[in-house]
């Protein structure tokens, strides 16, 4: 009966209007899953940024971002990259650490006016995708010895390194599909060129003005990874900066050859401080903080021990001339011995893509003139205490003037005051009460004076 109560035109209404109502309750949570499901199948681009020369540091921080990229699964890493040049083991450790990576890894030198220099054209052969920002430059690849190329061992070992270099980039622009020939140029005559040229030269694969430009050009773009080919989805990507954290930052900065070398420095002030004067204390903890420091830095770079060995000699004549008349010699010989220590302290020869890794010449003078000054300054403090009169204990006493407090036979002595304080004296003439007197000698507890006028 009540089935039939229900005409069609009343269940259609409500079949209609239960669709409604379901279609808005839907749509009402809809908006939410649908943008997180597309934030989530948002692709994401990590990006790091390099500006400087290339050492340990570098390396650790590149090949930390290469990691994170890989673990978000990230549809590419770029690169950001301006440098001089830099040490050739971090450089192969970035290289490396490009060839095996399950992502793709964009270089990108920027902004305009940088440069990838010596180092950079290696690491720059060596990812994914090659781009350059308007006004740069590549090139000057050619490994250089600090140390000098004086003696046919040292041409021989620079002839070692530089065909072992030579091929380590043929056999990465053959990889990549690069210019194989002006790679080799690069390395064996330091060619540099723009980005233009380097466009032209199939050295980069394109010329883009912004890291948003990049990563359109760039968008479906097929390139291979670990024996196999991914396909780049880089266009709207969500970009996620690496930037150095305090850590690096700090490490960073203390890792600069300059830095390094007035560490050490302050460390040796410090411990030769506390050594001259125990209890100090201050002088011992910092110059101890400085040191380790130094050894810090000095570990990052490429130290030539010869150096810290004449730099550490130097601080030794310099001692030696407070303490040993030599007029002068020790002190020339320790300012000779610390500049060419200074000179020498990052010269180990064949290990760098660009010579710059080592101290300023201005800061070696500095420091030199500085070290040279102060151990002359103490060492004329120490000859003006030897000359000056003695003022304390029984010597000090020699030649003061006092009254007679008592009268003084040469039989029986008597008493005098100096200072403040009652003697027994003894003198070999009479002497009244109140006449001045004048201390000659002084023999345990009883001091020898004699009468002001007859002296």
């Amino acid at each position: 009966m009540l089935a039939k109560k229900i005409s069609l035109p009343n269940l259609c209404l409500a079949v209609v209007t239960a669709t409604v109502l379901t279609g808005f309750f839907s749509s009402a949570q809809e908006p939410d899953s649908t943008k997180q499901t597309a934030e989530k199948s948002r692709a994401a681009v990590h990006v790091v940024h390099v500006n400087g020369p290339i050492n340990p540091l570098i390396a650790e921080y590149v090949s930390d971002g290469i990691e994170a990229a890989q673990d978000d699964n990230a549809a590419a890493l770029v690169i950001e990259l301006d440098t001089p040049g830099g040490l050739m083991e971090s450089t192969r450790i970035i290289t490396k650490a490009i060839l095996a990576s399950e992502v793709p890894v964009i270089m990108y030198v920027s902004p305009q006016g940088a440069r990838a220099a010596s180092a950079g054209v290696f690491i720059t052969y060596a990812c994914h995708v090659a781009a350059m920002a308007p006004s740069t430059n590549i090139g000057a690849a050619h490994p250089v010895g600090l140390g000098g190329e004086g003696a046919d061992s040292s041409n021989t070992m620079m002839e070692k390194v530089t065909n072992d270099a030579v091929a380590q980039i043929k056999a990465v622009a053959e990889k990549r599909g690069r210019n194989v020939q002006w790679a080799e140029e690069a390395v064996r005559k330091s060619v540099s060129i723009t980005e233009k040229e380097a466009l032209q030269m199939r050295v980069i694969d394109l010329i883009t003005p912004t890291l948003d430009s990049l990563l359109i050009a760039i968008n479906n773009r097929e390139v291979e990874v670990v024996n196999r080919k991914v396909k780049l989805t880089t266009a709207g990507a969500k970009i996620i900066r690496h930037d150095m954290n305090w850590r690096h930052k700090l490490l960073d900065k203390i890792s600069d050859p300059n830095i390094a070398y007035i560490f050490m420095l302050l460390g040796i002030y410090g411990l030769f401080f506390e050594l001259s004067n125990p209890g100090a204390i201050l002088p011992g903890v910092l110059g101890g903080i400085f040191l380790i420091l130094a050894f810090y830095s000095l570990q990052t770079l490429p130290v030539n021990w010869a150096g810290v060995a004449l730099i550490l000699f130097a601080i030794v004549l310099f001692i030696l001339e407070v303490k040993v008349t030599s007029y002068g010699i020790l002190s020339i010989g320790g300012v000779v011995a610390m500049f060419l220590g200074s000179i020498m302290l990052f010269s180990k020869p064949v290990n760098v893509f660009d010579p710059v890794i080592a101290v300023s010449l201005r800061v070696i003078i500095i420091a030199t003139l500085a070290t040279a000054g102060f151990f002359a300054f103490a060492l004329g403090m120490a000859f003006k205490a030897h000359r000056q009169q003695v003022t304390t204990g029984k010597e000090g006493m020699i030649g003061e003037i006092g009254t007679a407090f008592t009268n003084l036979n040469p039989a029986t002595g008597g008493k005098i005051q100096v200072h403040g304080e009652i003697w027994q004296a003894k003198s070999s003439d009479a002497i009244r009460k109140g006449e001045q007197v004048k201390v000659v000698a002084v023999n345990g507890m009883e001091i020898k004076v004699e009468k002001i006028s007859k002296a």
